[in-house]
């Protein structure tokens, strides 16, 4: 199996050589690049096109957002092309939002751990979105109040991406029955199992079943994918 190649784009001197450390010894994994800036990550990312980018926000010179802004605008729409991963330390709405809006794939907090950062690097290069879990509801509850799904990006506006052909080709091949609509509705604003069956007046266990065939035809491991990509498609609003 090939390795997934790996850079860090990272301004701060220990956290990056921490990351570069682990990641060197991690089987799997193959470190081809670090930057300390985002015109020099750019360049990197350019350079090495690596199947996944680390980048830290707060960068100088340009920051993250913006260096994955540049970044993705100059790759097409290739789906083998490198993915972002992105880094920080808080957990800032509209940091959060614009990452999502200038292309980010997945996003973690730095204090994860390596192991959870390898499975975050792993599912990301698999195209995946992974959401760090200590963020994961503040970025779904803020994309549903806030964003046009599809609309353009205005002031404090953050437009979500549109969904990839073979995702549309998913849905209309498998549409969901309006019980599963429902259901998914209220996994996009953050309820529990239990609060959708209360609300749903159906049992815990039917809510399950519901959420497993949903995971199914949307082909996504949990319900955070599964969010992500109702947002992304329309099919909730």
């Amino acid at each position: 199996m090939d390795k997934v190649r790996v850079i860090v784009i990272e301004d701060h001197d220990l956290t990056r050589m921490g990351l570069v450390a682990a990641l060197q010894h991690r089987e799997g994994i193959q470190l081809v690049g670090e930057a300390i800036s985002g015109l020099q990550g750019l360049k990197l990312l350019e350079e090495t096109k690596p199947d996944v980018a680390i980048i830290d926000i707060g960068l100088p010179m340009i920051d993250g957002i913006e260096l994955v802004r540049r970044f993705k605008q100059n790759r097409g729409e290739d789906p083998l092309a490198t993915k972002i991963l992105m880094l920080t330390m808080h957990k800032i709405q509209e940091q959060v939002l614009a990452a999502f809006a200038a292309g980010a794939d997945s996003y973690c907090m730095k204090d994860i751990s390596i192991d959870k950062l390898i499975e975050a690097i792993y599912s990301t290069h698999e195209g995946n979105h992974w959401l760090d879990p200590a963020i994961a509801n503040i970025i779904l509850k803020q994309v549903r109040q806030t964003v046009p799904v599809g609309g353009a990006a205005r002031s404090k506006t953050v437009a979500i991406h549109g969904l990839d052909p073979e995702y549309r080709q998913l849905l209309e091949n498998a549409p969901l029955p309006h019980r599963e609509l429902e259901i998914l509705d209220l996994i996009v604003a953050g309820c529990s199992n239990a609060q959708i069956a209360s609300r749903l007046y159906i049992t815990i266990g039917t809510v399950k079943t519901h959420v497993r065939n949903i995971l199914n035809k949307l082909s996504v491991d949990d319900r955070t994918q599964a969010a992500v990509l109702a947002l992304r498609s329309g099919l909730v609003a």
